[in-house]
């Protein structure tokens, strides 16, 4: 088993709409802001190789908006990162079996179509696309809050391509018994939380249910959360199991680490 970091492109978003209602005093250690408020943040997908298959847990925020909207979202790249990450790892977005998404916000799978000057056409050409129900509920009937999160045009795609497989539930037939996937709503209903079993214990694939180490403190939420008191509660749930089991957490936005331990100090207070 080969779990493996895959850089996309990168994105700065305001740091107080990352932070929720964390002050900027406290925030602004962790994560510096630029003149524009804005903290630089990862678009990392997670590459599983067990020998068989290869799996990609997302697929970043990709190149695929026009110009001025990548502008708009500080994604400075024209060319599409995460394609040339894979290169770098001696492969081919055609070399993928599957990527599972936690949910189709564009910042984790806009890196499945292909640049704006390509024609936004979907790419990995033999991957098994697999997404939670309630998640893809969500992306096909969006509420006006987050209307603006989801791509469309993707939704369209991934039906029309044949590989969309949808779960309901904790396993996928597929990914067999090295997967068990938890369930979120905090951040967005039916966030897919992908474990997976690896030889120095298990790696859960944290999205944005955790982006990166200053979000494993439970209070820390982000202002994009349709419901954080609830996503505290289920990372007050989580991070016990986690930390009991030696379990390990890998980012998807933290600019700095894509993988740390579960700790907890003396006060009770878990960190990474």
């Amino acid at each position: 088993m080969r779990i493996a970091p895959v850089e996309g492109n990168r994105q700065r978003l305001d740091g107080g709409a990352m932070y929720g209602n964390a002050p900027r005093a406290l925030w602004a250690r962790w994560s510096p802001p630029d003149e524009q408020n804005r903290i630089t943040l990862a678009c990392r997908a997670m590459l599983v190789d067990d020998g068989r298959r290869r799996v990609l847990c997302e697929a970043g925020i990709g190149t695929f908006f026009a110009p001025e909207q990548r502008e708009r979202f500080g994604v400075t790249e024209s060319r599409h990162v995460l394609l040339d990450s894979l290169a770098e790892l001696g492969l081919r977005h055609d070399d993928i079996d599957a990527v599972v998404l936690s949910h189709l916000h564009f910042d984790h799978a806009g890196g499945l179509l292909s640049a704006h000057e390509e024609g936004a056409r979907l790419l990995f050409p033999r991957a098994r696309f697999i997404v939670g129900a309630r998640a893809w509920a969500r992306a096909q009937d969006p509420h006006p809050r987050d209307r603006a999160s989801f791509i469309p045009e993707l939704n369209r795609q991934l039906e029309e391509s044949g590989r969309l497989e949808i779960v309901d539930g904790e396993r996928s037939p597929w990914l067999g018994s090295a997967w068990r996937f938890h369930l979120s709503d905090g951040h967005t209903p039916g966030l897919l939380l992908a474990e997976v079993a690896s030889d120095d214990g298990p790696v859960l694939f944290a999205a944005d249910l955790i982006p990166g180490r200053p979000w494993v403190h439970v209070p820390i939420t982000m202002g994009y959360d349709r419901f954080p008191e609830q996503l505290v509660d289920e990372k007050a749930r989580l991070l016990p199991d986690l930390h009991a089991r030696g379990a390990r957490l890998f980012f998807t936005h933290d600019p700095g680490a894509a993988l740390a331990a579960v700790k907890r100090d003396e006060k009770g207070r878990y960190f990474a």
